[in-house]
């Protein structure tokens, strides 16, 4: 999330209220705040579990909430505190609060030539809808959404809903407030009760000319490229690049951190754990694999029934 205008580093301070000790140059700006994963200069991000320390340190970051003792380092401000989460959402709960809104369209979104709104369509805050645009009933667009021209998104979808990032600790789940943005672009087509969620810091988009069948859930921050086709019942987690014409058929799961290469078929009720580089490639299977090798592994596995009852036979003679 990018701030409006930059704030001092006494600015930024003054909306925690724990003790943090600063290590580093106090002249720098603070230009936004993000999480790891679209983290850029002058952004304020945290990290609290030794598995990150270094992937962050060495990250865009320029302030770095941390709960471990660093050296200052050039290009760097460390702001050592016992609880770097729980610091890091009170900056964001400064720029975002939850507005209750008791109009279905909020009076300030912006809704382009020749669009149609069906009954019953909530339309939050800071919302822009390109034209000649279809959003049937009971569609859901949460505040910070841009939607491009040409766009249909059938009953009951959610478009911008908060991201499912939650942090465990012993006295239950402790939520990342969302304070990124959906961008939808020309020409998608989004089926019925979909689900697309905001980013938690950044941005989450689909690409022009996509189109998903219903019941698709697509995960915070997640980029999902131009004119892939996305089947029914396909999840797909944070912080995933779904890169141009890729195709994912009905019920498949893409982990989250991922990257899937331009033109890439995924068959139904497969399972993507890993990334993919390679361009035009089929994947089948749990985890999912080359189609044809996967092909070839079930054909193996069927024989071996009949494998095991000719060893038995020969260990007998």
């Amino acid at each position: 999330m990018r701030f409006k205008d930059p704030i001092s580093i006494f600015s930024l301070l003054k909306m925690i209220t724990q003790k943090v000790e600063v290590r580093g140059e106090v002249d720098f700006p603070v230009t936004g705040i993000n999480e790891l994963h679209s983290v850029e200069k002058g952004d304020l991000s945290f990290v609290d579990h030794e598995k990150y320390y270094e992937r962050v340190i060495n990250s865009a970051a320029t302030f770095i909430l941390i709960n471990k003792d660093y050296p200052a380092q050039e290009g760097k401000v460390f702001l050592i505190c016992e609880d770097p989460l729980m610091a890091y959402l009170e900056v964001v709960n400064h720029y975002i609060k939850f507005t209750p809104q008791n109009q279905q369209i909020h009076p300030h979104a912006k809704i382009g030539k020749g669009t149609i709104i069906q009954p019953n369509v909530f339309i939050g805050e800071d919302v822009t809808i390109g034209e000649n645009c279809i959003i049937h009933s009971n569609v859901a667009i949460y505040a910070n959404t841009t939607i491009g021209d040409r766009v249909v998104i059938h009953s009951n979808s959610t478009i911008g809903a908060d991201a499912c990032y939650f942090q465990k600790r012993p006295d239950g789940w402790v939520k990342f407030d969302s304070c990124g943005t959906t961008v939808i672009e020309d020409d998608v087509e989004i089926g019925a009760n979909c689900c697309i969620d905001k980013g938690v810091s950044g941005v989450t988009k689909i690409g022009e000319g996509t189109k998903f069948d219903n019941l698709v859930q697509i995960g915070h921050d997640t980029h999902i490229g131009k004119r892939c086709f996305i089947g029914a019942q396909v999840g797909i987690a944070g912080c995933t690049v779904i890169d141009d014409e890729c195709v994912i058929w009905a019920k498949a799961g893409i982990n989250k951190d991922l990257y899937i290469a331009k033109n890439t078929t995924v068959l139904a009720f497969s399972g993507i754990d890993r990334t993919i580089n390679d361009e035009g490639m089929t994947f089948f299977g749990v985890p999912a694999d080359d189609a044809r090798r996967k092909w070839r592994e079930i054909a193996y596995i069927k024989r071996l029934p009949e494998l095991f009852e000719t060893n038995n036979k020969s260990e007998k003679e």
